[in-house]
């Protein structure tokens, strides 16, 4: 039984099993955002799941700031979603109803910074001595107070000097894709390429500075 609780699951399973008024995937974990104007009573909700996180043994990370509560869940020993995180989760909105929080947007966004490279064993010891941050696998570096965007490197075949060579990448939860999009190209945007959608679209600004909005889906953890 402990061993099915931890094997990953699809993210359409996980998607379709959640309470969809406060919870998404993004980048690969589940998140929502509980709000109040009643700081008290978000922190005693941080303090409650806190508790529930010590007699789950699964511990989400938790942002307290003025006003909400972002709850994120990811296995980490698993690489993925699993059984445990759709517990915590069904049990958190449990107490955030109780406590009677609203909700925002749910799952907010998650940001990436994406540098193109030739040689990225190359560069990317620049960029973790610079930023001060940590590896997290041969082509991402994370903050280690868990707040900045990731870096990631993508590896390139030719050099491309007609464009950028940083980009980033915005990823919204699936149902939230739509409406960015018309947003940005609202604002000026263009549209290079929606090959790869629902997964990702590359837009561009009047310059040709790029940015990648991206779901879960369309991917093969879909």
């Amino acid at each position: 039984m402990a061993a099915s609780r931890s094997l990953p699951l699809p993210h359409a399973e996980v998607s379709a099993s959640v309470d969809d008024r406060h919870w998404r995937i993004v980048l690969g974990t589940l998140r929502a955002t509980f709000t109040s104007k009643d700081y008290a009573a978000l922190a005693a909700f941080t303090a409650d799941v806190a508790a529930l996180a010590i007699e789950l043994d699964h511990h989400p990370d938790l942002v307290l700031r003025w006003g909400a509560v972002t709850v994120t869940t990811v296995s980490h020993d698993v690489g993925g979603l699993t059984e445990r995180d759709l517990t915590l989760a069904a049990r958190v909105s449990g107490l955030a109803d109780a406590a009677g929080l609203g909700s925002a947007a749910p799952g907010g966004q998650v940001l990436e910074i994406a540098i193109d490279a030739l040689d990225i064993p190359a560069v990317l010891p620049f960029w973790e001595a610079v930023l001060g941050y940590r590896r997290s696998g041969d082509d991402e570096l994370t903050d280690p107070d868990g707040l900045g965007p990731a870096f990631w490197f993508q590896q390139m075949d030719a050099a491309r000097p007609q464009r950028n060579r940083i980009h980033v990448d915005v990823s919204v939860p699936h149902d939230a894709a739509p409406a960015r999009l018309e947003a940005a190209l609202a604002a000026g945007g263009r549209l290079l390429s929606e090959d790869e959608a629902p997964a990702f679209w590359v837009l561009a600004d009047a310059e040709g500075n790029e940015a990648c909005v991206t779901t879960w889906q369309g991917r093969s953890t879909s």
